[in-house]
């Protein structure tokens, strides 16, 4: 399981510009790890404590699962989330 924490609870509704592109790359990132099917599924949780990703990857290597999460655009760009 991989959990994407946003730099703010109010990020969903106030990305700024600078923000936007690496959160789109994250999505195609995303989407293509489900095309390729090491993804399971990604997607938003809308938790009314505050919005945060979610994605369940399958593979038997941890340093695989560990490349997917620091290779994320929105890890790489350091958007701010955790």
């Amino acid at each position: 399981m991989y959990k994407l924490i946003p730099p703010r609870l109010t990020f969903p509704r106030d990305m700024t510009e600078a923000e936007e592109e690496p959160m789109q790359e994250h999505i195609n990132y995303w989407k293509n790890l489900v095309d390729r099917r090491i993804a399971i599924v990604f997607g938003p949780v809308s938790d009314p404590k505050g919005a945060y990703g979610l994605a369940i990857i399958e593979t038997e290597d941890r340093t695989i699962a560990h490349d997917i999460s620091i290779n994320d655009p929105a890890i790489k760009h350091n958007v701010g989330f955790k």
